[in-house]
């Protein structure tokens, strides 16, 4: 679904989804898997960092904001590619784990992009602000859609919820 496909969801639709722009630019962007790491920082959590070595079950990172951290081995975690910021399904990461959840909720977070799949689950991030995406267009904008067509939403789950009772209903009233 591209910028023009996503006007069907009116002002909301930058709170729906990344622009395509965004999204050309990620998977253009450098970078390398055999150094990109998130490493554990106690007062960040988890910081994003180019590997610079490992020794004695101990790694060094350099991270992004100029910092270099030695840790033990297991508090270093591969990143994702930068084409990864954002997804809107973390079941699609090619590394699911704890730093690369956490991340990608706080980039969809500050870019008040509140729902995210993981999976078969629809996961909310409470704003605790109003945002443009519960009127009447946005609800139009989900109607009909499968939940792959769409940008994550509560709307998708309750629509597709619906249409499968429809089904159901359909379905049992032609066997009987």
């Amino acid at each position: 679904m591209g910028d023009s496909e996503m006007e069907c969801f009116g002002p909301a639709a930058v709170y729906l989804r990344k622009p395509e722009r965004e999204r050309i630019e990620a998977q253009n962007t450098p970078f390398d898997a055999k150094t990109a790491y998130f490493v554990a920082e106690p007062a960040e959590m988890y910081l994003k960092g180019t590997l610079v070595s490992r020794e004695g079950g101990k790694a060094t990172v350099k991270t992004l904001c100029g910092k270099t951290l030695t840790v033990k081995e297991d508090d270093i975690h591969p990143m994702n590619p930068p084409k990864f910021d954002k997804i809107e399904d973390m079941a699609m990461m090619t590394h699911l784990s704890e730093p690369a959840v956490l991340f990608n909720l706080k980039e969809r977070y500050a870019a008040w992009m509140i729902y995210t799949y993981s999976g078969l689950f629809c996961v909310t991030v409470n704003p605790y602000k109003w945002l443009p995406v519960y009127d009447s267009v946005v609800v139009a904008g989900y109607r009909g859609k499968k939940r792959i067509e769409a940008p994550p939403h509560i709307f998708s789950i309750s629509d597709n919820a619906y249409q499968f009772m429809l089904t159901e209903i359909v379905m049992t009233m032609s066997e009987g």
